[in-house]
């Protein structure tokens, strides 16, 4: 006679083991008709799941995040049941739930084409209007292989394999047509109506590029067609806003293969990148930091003390000299720090020392992850670290915090979400070291009145850490600024500093980000923007155009005294069309055109176009410039 706790702590007693399903369906049909799968002792499970003694019970359905997911991976094997329909040579590998849709990666003769995805979305839709039952079955291992293999299915054979022993082998069956997974699965193929195949690609069994190629066909499902619709506006959005095309009609940077995963940046790009330093450097003179600079490459033995050698090997760069030296170049900053801090004694007094650093690093990253700023081998960090003592620490976690969400706000981020990521599994220090500094992350955020999400064993090696999540103006999310605090280096590198009673003590360590990479940032703020950047980021503020000959050295002569205001502007005095010119210099992007004709000329002023094509009439150089300079101060103080 299990007792049945819902989530509202009533208890519902049933007679005999009772299945999910049946459970809703006595709450009330609605419930039933919505229900998708059960959480039952914190696990999701099928409807069909049936529970023989006492159990925590929640119904999931399309509303919350598990039932989308579940959504998701069941349209993912719906996905595989009809390539198998369409396609019988085709063999299936895995088909994952990944962030607003899902992928399945399958091994075929010839590539898919966009009339074959068409194809397969159609027959998609044909077996959920089928309404085809789905039920889980447990096989022992031999059975399974055996299955699959003679299906030709040596994928799902190795992936068995990988299946730890004490682990049930689940399969699901839905028709003809019968897949491994662990589950759960919507009850049946006519609750995944809406969904949509966005791209093919390709992707290496396993990740490994030892590996076969394999396709990967990308889709996405939701709960509802408006979301759906929401959500492909959003694609499109997004492929207008692309930074990589962006960034080459505004003439800001390219990649080639020379230098992969670097980025070649030209006057304009490296103009705003600019801006973006000296952005930081005033925010962070105004918050008490030093400047530093350590070297980009050095000795083995630093990165086997700070831990990175044994950690994080496999994406570190390396050299070896002649004398059999080891050298690597930096892919943290971190170790660096640290020896600035060795030089000299510290005091009690010198604390908190914040010490910040543009410091290029180097991480392998496989080619294929390689993505435009987005994801690159050879970037800048916004790096600072903070040697304070305990009693210090929370405090220097709380001005962290507020620093980063205050210059979020200057860049038009006011959404942001904060991740709190504890010890993970390949960790250095001891549990008691690592309760302290989880309670210094958690403490900062709840005496500050911060939301935020709990993600469990996702910390660095070294310490727990703060991840800030910008939204930008499309609704997609972008991990960005991070706060780690760590006591652990500092034992590592055997750093002190002599407090008040005059002994030795260890101090704490925080790391600290905000743009996080200084190349990625730059392609998040070109896709917010789409490009057309702020006043105060824009690499010209203005394009001074002459309509005719006549008006050449006026428009140079305005051009020159907006130079020596502090403005970037350019003069485009060619002999072309003046409406050729405007446009031309709008695909640009530009904040403003300046405008001067024989009537400028004559009275001294100039004609202004704001960006989008607003026409601000005839204004004088002084008021113009007065203008410019309320505006850019808004944004970002004296930028």
């Amino acid at each position: 006679m299990p007792n049945i706790t819902l989530p509202d702590g009533s208890i519902r007693e049933f007679e005999h083991s009772v299945s999910v399903l049946e459970v809703a369906a006595s709450i009330g049909a609605g419930l039933a008709k919505a229900a998708l799968a059960g959480k039952v002792d914190g696990r999701l499970v099928d409807l069909s799941h049936r529970i023989e003694n006492d159990a925590v019970l929640a119904i999931v359905t399309d509303k919350t995040d598990e039932g989308l997911e579940i959504l998701r991976h069941s349209t993912a094997h719906l996905l595989a049941h009809a390539v198998k329909a369409l396609f019988p040579e085709a063999q299936v590998t895995i088909g994952p739930v990944i962030e607003n849709g899902f992928y399945y990666d399958f091994a075929y003769k010839r590539p898919f084409t966009p009339e074959d995805l068409e194809a397969i979305e159609g027959r998609m839709a044909e077996l959920a209007r089928a309404e085809i039952p789905v039920s889980r079955e447990v096989w022992s291992r031999s059975e399974a292989v055996e299955f699959f293999k003679s299906q030709g299915e040596h994928y799902k054979a190795e992936i068995i394999a990988s299946i730890p022993q004490a682990e049930d082998v689940s399969l699901y069956r839905q028709g003809d047509f019968i897949d491994l997974c662990r589950g759960p699965h919507v009850p049946s193929t006519g609750r995944l109506r809406v969904f949509k195949l966005t791209k093919v690609a390709g992707a290496y069994w396993r990740g490994d590029s030892k590996n076969e190629m394999l396709q990967r066909i990308y889709g996405t499902a939701w709960a509802r067609k408006e979301d759906l619709a929401a959500y492909l506006h959003m694609l499109e959005e997004a492929e207008k806003r692309d930074h990589r095309k962006l960034g080459q009609q505004l003439g800001f940077f390219h990649f080639e293969e020379h230098a992969p995963g670097a980025v070649f940046w030209h006057p304009k790009g490296w103009t705003l990148f600019q801006a973006l330093i000296q952005y930081m450097r005033m925010r962070q003179d105004e918050a008490g930091y030093v400047e530093v600079n350590t070297p980009d490459v050095m000795d083995r033995s630093l990165w086997e003390i700070s831990g990175h050698w044994q950690n994080y090997r496999q994406n570190m760069f390396t050299t070896q000299t002649e004398d059999e030296r080891v050298f690597a170049l930096k892919p943290m900053n971190c170790p660096g720090a640290v020896s600035m801090f060795a030089q000299g004694l510290k005091s009690y007094r010198d604390l908190p020392l914040r010490m910040a650093e543009f410091g290029k690093v180097h991480r392998y990253e496989p080619s294929g992850a390689l993505h435009g700023l987005l994801r690159v081998r050879h970037f800048t960090q916004d790096d600072a670290h903070v040697f304070c003592t305990e009693a210090q620490m929370e405090q220097e976690c709380k001005d962290v915090v507020a620093l980063i969400l205050d210059i979020y706000r200057d860049f038009g981020f006011d959404k942001v979400r904060i991740k709190l990521s504890t010890r993970p599994d390949n960790r250095i220090g001891s549990d008691e070291t690592w309760d302290r500094l989880e309670g210094a992350l958690a403490g900062a955020l709840d005496s500050m009145g911060m939301a935020y999400e709990l993600f469990p064993g996702e910390g660095a090696f070294y310490g727990p850490k703060l991840e800030f999540v910008l939204r930008d103006t499309i609704g997609r999310d972008w991990q960005c600024g991070t706060l780690q605090v760590d006591m652990n280096l500092p034992e590592r590198f055997d750093i002190t500093y002599v407090a008040e009673d005059n002994t030795r003590k260890r101090p704490v360590m925080l790391h600290r980000a905000l743009f996080g990479s200084l190349e990625r940032f730059t392609g998040i703020l070109i896709e917010h923007y789409a490009g057309a950047m702020p006043m105060w980021l824009a690499p010209v503020h203005a394009v001074v155009i002459n309509i005719s000959e006549g008006q050449a050295d006026y428009a140079q002569d305005v051009a020159d005294r907006l130079k020596k205001a502090g403005f970037r502007v350019e003069a485009d005095l060619r002999n072309e069309k003046i409406n050729y010119k405007i446009r031309e210099h709008s695909v640009h992007k530009l904040p403003y055109q300046i405008v001067t004709g024989e009537k400028e000329k004559q009275a001294g002023l100039v004609s202004v176009r704001a960006r989008g094509g607003q026409d601000l009439g005839q204004m004088s150089l002084d008021s113009l410039i007065e203008r410019w300079r309320l505006e850019i101060e808004a944004k970002a103080g004296s930028v």
